[in-house]
């Protein structure tokens, strides 16, 4: 077995299957309107996507929220979705040398460390309510994340001899953990909502994915179709958060998620377990209907893809017009402990016709091709 193979599958199994270390992974990026402002939102939600970002938050205001959202991210390194498509494209029946060397070429791109992707994903049915100064929240939410990367490395051959068709293989690993979820929020604002304290309890269904697909040249590569069946179990999860607004312009929220480190079974019998996602935010208010925010990562997360891991730094801004009837928003985010990963750029838009909101988000990576997009609409009293 090539040494690459063999540290690529020792790897992958220290992820999935050992029952020991606790692996926070990565924060998604829940709802459009953080999406849209470079994937903050610790400091600046109040709706009832607060559940999700920091329960405190559901304290903040005293609205009635009904939301529905859905979004999903993908994140192409090392130019592994030109080289995949490539891949697909391949002629194995021209077998000329020049073939043969743009067939070396393909191997070379997706087999080169750090050729990896990342998808995240999330929808859900969020609900927010207030009795004066307490207020709740109640979700039904999927939060999805996994990896893919080269398991196999690519082999050009002839298998004929020279002059014969060219064979182009290998294969992919497909790493997931989908996590389906019934929460309840609490919080509680005092000194005139100088601070909030907010906790959610998260009744969990985790449906964990070890799979694969095989790279064959000339051959469409599918992804989500091969990852294999879920090893389902259930857990509870505890996530906490607070807010401090020292003045009308001035927010800062911390979140604790997971601090009672769930556990899920796995693929061949392991365990994961979730350790604690702790991130940090402010938020400034220049003036009533502008907002700048940012978010940081306080843990360093694990990802599904072996070397790989998460610690986002998020700056957005949001400005509104004709008291929020349009709501414009901008922003980026940076994973700092990936080298090759630029600042991604993020937008987004909102409408509110009285009572109705929609709100799009999203961003593209122009330097690797990746991509993110979330949708919501709600009924805000």
């Amino acid at each position: 077995m090539p040494l690459q193979l063999k540290l690529r599958t020792i790897a992958a199994a220290i992820l999935l299957l050992s029952p020991v270390p606790a692996l926070a992974l990565e924060f998604v990026a829940v709802g459009p309107r953080s999406m849209g402002m470079g994937g903050a939102g610790v400091a600046v939600t109040t709706d009832s996507l607060a559940t999700y970002w920091n329960p405190a938050g559901l304290a903040m205001t005293q609205t009635v929220d009904i939301r529905l959202q859905g979004g999903a991210q993908v994140i192409d390194r090392a130019g592994i979705a030109d080289a995949v498509h490539d891949l697909e494209n391949f002629n194995t029946g021209d077998t000329s040398a020049g073939n043969l060397a743009r067939a070396q070429d393909i191997a070379n791109r997706i087999n080169r460390p750090g050729a990896t992707a990342s998808l995240n994903g999330s929808a859900g049915l969020y609900l927010k309510g207030h009795l004066g100064e307490h207020a709740f929240g109640f979700s039904v939410a999927d939060v999805a994340t996994g990896g893919a990367f080269v398991s196999t490395p690519l082999q050009p051959t002839q298998p004929g001899g020279a002059g014969t068709p060219i064979s182009l293989s290998g294969q992919m690993a497909l790493l997931g953990l989908e996590v389906r979820q019934a929460t309840f929020s609490y919080a509680y604002a005092f000194a005139d909502k100088t601070f909030s304290i907010g906790i959610t309890g998260k009744i969990l269904q985790g449906a964990a994915y070890s799979g694969s697909t095989t790279l064959t040249g000339g051959t469409d590569v599918s992804l989500h179709d091969n990852f294999g069946k879920a090893t389902l179990s259930s857990a509870f999860g505890i996530d906490v958060g607070a807010i401090y607004r020292p003045s009308s312009w001035l927010r800062f929220g911390v979140v604790a998620k997971d601090i009672n480190e769930p556990t899920f079974d796995t693929p061949g019998g392991g365990e994961l377990k979730l350790g604690p996602q702790v991130r940090g935010g402010v938020a400034v208010n220049p003036y009533s209907s502008l907002t700048l925010t940012a978010d940081v990562d306080a843990t360093v997360n694990k990802t599904f893809v072996p070397g790989v891991k998460s610690q986002l730094l998020s700056l957005g801004a949001e400005q509104t017009i004709l008291s929020e009837f349009l709501s414009f928003r901008v922003g980026a985010f940076k994973n700092m402990k990936d080298a090759g990963t630029p600042f991604t750029p993020t937008a987004g838009i909102g409408l509110r016709i009285y009572a109705f909101r929609l709100d799009l988000g999203g961003g593209y990576d122009f330097r690797e091709k990746g991509a993110l997009a979330s949708g919501s609409v709600s009924l805000t009293f």
